[in-house]
């Protein structure tokens, strides 16, 4: 089984592929319509000062998220490979 580990630990420009999300109700469709699903690629690009929020890069789009969500979702880290997602 691959390591998983929070979205919210990834380093940023590193990709990892969405494994679950532990969201309810209509966070749950929110995270959904943003793209994250099970067996999506995504990749932190880019941190405010603070360290929050954290754009995404998921699906093609550049998303925000709080690290109080960032922390609810689990991933697996992909190996480095450089370049687009």
């Amino acid at each position: 089984m691959d390591k998983q580990i929070s979205l919210s630990e990834l380093d940023i420009d590193h990709s990892a592929k969405v494994q679950a999300l532990d969201f309810d109700g209509n966070e749950r469709r929110r995270m959904l319509d943003l793209g994250l699903r099970e067996g999506s690629v995504i990749k932190p690009v880019l941190s405010s000062p603070s360290g929050n929020p954290t754009a995404y890069q998921v699906c093609g789009a550049i998303i925000a998220l709080r690290s109080c969500d960032s922390m609810r979702i689990s991933v697996s880290p992909l190996a480095a490979q450089g370049g687009a997602i």
